[in-house]
């Protein structure tokens, strides 16, 4: 069945008659056009770029160099939001009327889905993964039956690998999902892509052959830019001009664009590479040292991401949230070690999530650990 975006997205926002700024006409020249100071910046240190003009709202070279990156066609195909949470907001804004529509989620999953959800008066659906012995996959068949059950579910989203599952979720099941007879769009969530040491990684790419396909990707994770807060999103040019008609004008400030151009980079994305391996060798050696400590039990899913999912064991050798949550509490308040308690996510009974850091914060991490379960019974 031919995707339709016009059954997807809201007739208000397709009627929408997006804000012009005044760079979307002229950028180079005397510009006294936007109200800005010809004077510059009140600071006392130089920075790079013009900080007393207005960002170019589209910022094509940071979208050329992430077209490049990820073997995409056009620029078209790209849309830039702060961080992915704008990006997640933003495609409820414009799919989902309030106390309407719908969206899917996978749990264990992201939370900002339902944050978003909820802050725009949207009703969530779950689909739990299939999580026996850690799989974290997707139950297809459950899907399509909460898609068929509730004709108002305009976004599925799906998180690949998943937090905090760190698990790719199968190709085939997403195919399976965008080749069904599901009306509406397909997000898929890949904030951890650059981190899956495996054949299948990110479907990116796929964007141009199913149009209602959407890929959100971050300069967060493998960039280590968190700080700049650059979120991506790639997809047929239709959603992708939509997103654009929708956001702030100038979302994007020119010192997280500079960064963002300078990161990706041909040095920069050398760099990314670099601690890219440092990070996938330093998870292989954590996940074995974690699995020699007297106290933990399995490490749950694909491992795909750069943090691993372990459990905490009782006395009885059995996944604990109780005392996983006092070896958490102990960790960061005594130890001034911090990791993420998940045992109340589905699936996820009794472990602790924890990010791979650098050699010497791995090593104190798992002293700590270490010292936490000993004194935990």
């Amino acid at each position: 069945m031919p995707f339709d975006l016009t059954k997807v997205i809201r007739p208000n926002i397709l009627a929408l008659k997006p804000y012009r700024c005044a760079r979307d006409d002229y950028s180079e020249g005397i510009l006294l056009d936007a109200n800005e100071n010809a004077y510059g910046p009140a600071l006392t240190t130089e920075h790079k770029g013009d900080l007393n003009r207005y960002p170019d709202p589209y910022q094509v070279q940071v979208k050329e160099r992430i077209m490049k990156l990820r073997g995409l066609k056009s620029t078209k195909n790209l849309f830039l939001g702060v961080g992915s949470d704008e990006v997640i907001d933003l495609l409820i804004r414009i799919a989902c009327v309030p106390a309407k529509d719908k969206i899917l989620i996978t749990p264990p999953t992201y939370g900002m889905y339902s944050v978003c959800a909820q802050i725009n008066d949207v009703e969530v659906v779950k689909s739990k993964l299939i999580v026996e012995n850690g799989a974290y996959q997707l139950d297809v068949d459950n899907v399509l039956s909460c898609v068929k059950a509730n004709p108002e579910i305009k976004l599925i989203f799906l998180c690949s690998p998943g937090n905090p599952t760190g698990t790719c979720l199968s190709h085939a099941s997403i195919r399976a999902v965008l080749e069904s007879d599901y009306e509406g769009i397909v997000v898929v969530d890949e904030a951890y892509v650059d981190f899956v040491d495996k054949e299948e990684g990110s479907v990116a790419s796929w964007v141009d052959s199913y149009p209602n396909l959407v890929v959100m990707q971050t300069l967060s994770k493998s960039f280590g830019l968190a700080g700049i807060r650059l979120g991506i999103a790639a997809g047929h040019p239709d959603i992708i001009q939509i997103l654009n008609n929708t956001k702030a004008p100038y979302n994007i400030g020119t010192p997280s664009a500079l960064i963002a151009a300078e990161a990706l980079s041909d040095t920069g994305l050398q760099k990314m590479y670099e601690y890219r391996k440092r990070l996938i060798d330093q998870r292989s050696l954590l996940i074995e040292k974690l699995k020699a400590l007297d106290g933990t039990g399995r490490i749950l899913g694909g491992n795909d991401a750069n943090f691993v999912l372990v459990e905490i064991l009782s006395s009885e050798g059995k996944p604990c949230n109780e005392r996983s949550l006092k070896v958490y509490s102990q960790m960061a308040e005594l130890l001034d070690v911090v990791v993420r308690f998940r045992g109340t996510e589905y699936g996820c009974d009794g472990c602790l999530r924890i990010t791979v850091g650098t050699e010497e914060e791995n090593e104190k991490m798992l002293s700590t650990l270490e010292k936490a379960l000993s004194e935990i019974a």
